[in-house]
């Protein structure tokens, strides 16, 4: 049977939202730069405008029927890679520039990159069921508390490492973006959660490492946004325990 034929309109659709997904490695080329050069809120809405991107591009791919149109091009492939250099490589870059850990600590930064690497090459790193798999590689989400809140560095420390361990850890997370109504409050709760961000992102100092994190308004904001990542967490490890609990129910008594 040959294969289906698309019209060239719809070929045109489909590599206009291969190209909007390849807009995420635009940023990061932007965020690349930023960091080296300390401006951290450049970065951090670069990375802000990555994540919306990575949010919203599979919903155009969807539409257009990418797959369908465009076989012979793997729109997962591109999508993973711009996601681990915006969402893993980059936001530890930041962490590294922004001195958030202490001197000589610096290479326990391989440990949430390599996690992140297994974790990226999971085959079963997105569930049937739809939820991500092990700790879904917030780095930038991490990265932008560690620096606003400025803790100090063991702290910091202390948190990428328990969050590179999460990642083998078999725990289900949200993946907001799929169909639900859990799904569909949490993205509720995440647009207001991301107003938030970006006040806070548009109140940052530009400036190199050395300066002030945060004004005390900027700080205090931070901590109420950190909410909605306590929610994502605690709603993700309780259907978690629920799942394993009602596996626990079906194993026959010997």
């Amino acid at each position: 049977m040959p294969p289906e034929r698309h019209s060239p309109v719809r070929k045109v659709l489909a590599w206009c939202v291969h190209t909007y997904t390849a807009l995420g490695l635009v940023a990061a080329a932007g965020m690349a730069v930023s960091i080296l050069d300390g401006a951290f809120r450049a970065a951090f809405v670069l990375m802000f405008i990555a994540t919306v991107i990575d949010a919203t591009d599979g919903t155009f791919a969807r539409l257009v029927k990418v797959k369908e149109v465009l076989p012979g091009f793997d729109g997962r492939r591109l999508d993973d890679l711009v996601d681990f250099q915006t969402y893993v490589a980059l936001p530890l870059l930041l962490i590294w520039r922004a001195q958030l850990l202490a001197p000589g600590q610096e290479a326990w930064l391989l440990a949430p990159l390599l996690a992140s690497a297994y974790g990226f090459c999971q085959v079963a790193a997105k569930t049937d069921d739809g939820y991500f798999l092990g700790f879904p590689s917030h780095w930038n989400i991490i990265a932008f508390y560690l620096y606003v809140l400025d803790l100090a560095p063991p702290a910091a420390l202390a948190v990428l490492l328990v969050f590179a361990l999460l990642t083998f850890v078999p725990m289900r997370y949200l993946y907001p973006t799929n169909r639900g109504r859990l799904n569909r409050w949490t993205n509720q709760l995440g647009a207001v959660w991301a107003v938030g961000l970006v006040w806070i992102v548009l109140r940052l100092p530009d400036a190199g490492a050395e300066a002030s994190h945060a004004d005390a308004f900027t700080f205090n904001l931070a901590l109420v946004t950190l909410i909605f990542p306590a929610y994502y967490v605690g709603v993700s490890w309780w259907i978690t325990w629920q799942i394993v609990r009602r596996r626990r129910r079906c194993i026959p008594i010997s």
